[in-house]
């Protein structure tokens, strides 16, 4: 049994398909962790998903914001009317409920114990410890699931808080932590987040720094594994983990297989839509 970190797939079924060719993916005993951003940009989402929805037992995923930006074009448009191309074609699909219901019951936060890894799709502030973390990830996923999903992914991209604070409540408090694990890249050390900022680490301004460079961070002493950030690139690190390496942009599709921490690499897609 075999345990591989991919990075986002983007809609990139044709690289999926060659990366598990590749590393000779056993569906009967490996795991696939994937770190989020399953859908959109790379023309094949609705293929993507009813392949991964397929093997499901072999899969540990979090969520990212393209997948978490579908939900929402699933609540708000019955008739299936999307703009987006992809998404268009998904919310159309004869099994559209089957895979939003799949989709929306994948966790935004792993833990395992075994490799001490955390996987989220793009960071964490630096107040949060593993333990708060998967705390905070717990409040989103229930409402998720609940009948108020909708209202919460109504207005997910539209929140205006950039500071983390233990005290905030309600919607606000959801969509903030939702915010931090799927679009976070720089913030200072008090947990204010720069999310206009998606560069690579030194274009930025001052005080920020990438969320993983912060001295007080909390969760320094696990292994954290995300994506999200292309401009960052592939990096593997004692304590990071970061796997995306721009598939959908010409870049490549990245599996790291955790037991002998051996890279797999194939090349990517290339497809121009409008950055989300």
């Amino acid at each position: 049994m075999a345990t591989y970190l991919i990075g986002d797939i983007q809609g990139c079924y044709g690289p999926l398909q060659r990366l598990l060719d590749k590393i000779r993916f056993d569906a009967a005993a490996d795991q696939l962790w994937l770190c989020g951003d399953l859908v959109n940009r790379g023309g094949q989402s609705l293929k993507v998903l009813r392949f991964l929805q397929s093997i499901r037992d072999q899969l540990v995923i979090t969520l990212g914001n393209h997948d978490l930006y579908l939900l929402s074009e699933h609540a708000r448009l019955p008739e299936g009317n999307s703009s987006n191309p992809e998404f268009h074609r998904i919310l159309n699909a004869s099994d559209r409920q089957q895979l939003m219901d799949w989709l929306r019951f994948q966790p935004m936060a792993h833990w395992n114990e075994a490799h001490q890894i955390m996987m989220v799709h793009a960071g964490v502030v630096p107040q949060w410890s593993v333990a708060q973390t998967l705390a905070c990830a717990a409040e989103v996923e229930q409402i998720l699931r609940s009948d108020q999903s909708e209202e919460f992914l109504s207005k997910l991209n539209k929140s205006k808080l950039r500071r983390w604070r233990d005290e905030r409540t309600g919607l606000p408090r959801l969509r903030l932590i939702s915010n931090i694990l799927t679009r976070i890249r720089f913030c200072d050390y008090r947990g204010k987040v720069l999310w206009s900022a998606s560069g690579p680490p030194g274009s930025q301004p001052k005080p920020y720094l990438p969320w993983y460079k912060h001295k007080n961070r909390q969760t320094r002493d696990v292994r954290v594994v995300f994506g999200h950030w292309a401009a960052l690139g592939l990096r593997i690190k004692k304590q990071i983990v970061a796997m995306d390496s721009g598939c959908v942009w010409g870049g490549r599709l990245s599996a790291f297989r955790v037991e002998d921490e051996r890279l797999f690499q194939v090349p990517g897609h290339y497809r121009s839509t409008t950055v989300l």
